[in-house]
């Protein structure tokens, strides 16, 4: 009976432990610019692109599932960012793996329902950009800059409609 306690007080331990951890944001910016991987992403339109053709531009690329409640809970205000980012010359795009929609329509009508109807998405296929990347969880946002070089990430949920997410992006685009 003292086992069970122990294994049971073990096991809370460790998922209130990473509960905790899941909740917090990590933003990660590198001290020098890294290069993007090579493989593609497929537009809703159904045109191929790498995250190399958006050169010029500040890009705010965002993995996520549909199957990922912190993922869903955030489309609402990552659709809020890009419409303030627009302006800004900020790109946002949603990558998601393509093994979870049957089609481009399916998943326009998903972000529809969950509040994200201006976002532009891609499709990853095969998940293989993300294992690129090293990215095995979402939600998970890689920063390029107009270089198309991989200059940080943020990993996990971030409150994309406050406005000092929005200026602290800016601050990155003009390093």
């Amino acid at each position: 009976m003292k086992n069970i306690f122990k294994i049971a007080f073990f096991a809370f331990i460790l998922c209130a432990g990473f509960g905790a951890e899941a909740k917090k944001d990590a933003v990660n910016i590198y001290a020098e610019a890294r290069d993007v991987p090579k493989r593609p992403i497929v537009h809703e339109s159904g045109k191929a692109y790498r995250l190399s053709d958006f050169k010029g531009e500040f890009v705010v690329a965002v993995f996520w599932s549909k199957t990922c409640g912190p993922c869903l809970k955030e489309l609402r205000d990552l659709n809020t960012f890009y419409q303030n980012a627009l302006s800004e010359n900020i790109r946002l795009i949603l990558i998601s793996p393509k093994s979870e929609w049957k089609s481009a329509l399916e998943q326009r009508l998903f972000l529809k329902k969950f509040g994200a109807s201006d976002v532009e998405f891609y499709t990853d296929k095969k998940g293989k950009l993300a294992a690129d990347f090293g990215i095995f969880s979402s939600p998970h946002a890689v920063l390029i800059n107009e270089d198309s070089k991989e200059i940080g990430r943020i990993r996990g949920t971030a409150k994309w409609a406050d406005k000092r997410v929005l200026e602290y992006i800016k601050g990155l685009k003009k390093k």
